[in-house]
C-alpha cells in the first residue's frame, strides 16, 4: 500500500499518541493494523472534541485534526 501514499503525507509529521505509546507519522497510517487506527482515530477525536484543548495546545489541536480526517480516509478505504 506504500504506493499509494500521496506525496503530501510522506514529509515529517507525526503525532504523539498515547493510546498507542509512540510516535506515529502520518506515512505510518497506510499501514497501521486496523485496531491501532481505530485507536487512534478515537484519540484525535476526544482532542478535537475538546475546545479548551483547542487554545492551550493549537497545534497539537490542528495536527490531531489532520491525523484524524486522514486515518477517516484509509478507514473508508479499506471498508
Amino acid at each position: 500500500m506504500t504506493s499509494d501514499i500521496p506525496p503530501q503525507e510522506q514529509t515529517r509529521k507525526w503525532f504523539r499518541s498515547h493510546l498507542l505509546n509512540r510516535e506515529v507519522e502520518l506515512q505510518e497510517l497506510y499501514d497501521l493494523p486496523q485496531g491501532d487506527l481505530d485507536l487512534l482515530m478515537a484519540e484525535t477525536a476526544e482532542i478535537r472534541s475538546d475546545t479548551e484543548n483547542r487554545s492551550r495546545s493549537h497545534g497539537r489541536w490542528c495536527t490531531a485534526g489532520y491525523v484524524l480526517e486522514l486515518a477517516r480516509i484509509i478507514d473508508a478505504r479499506r471498508a
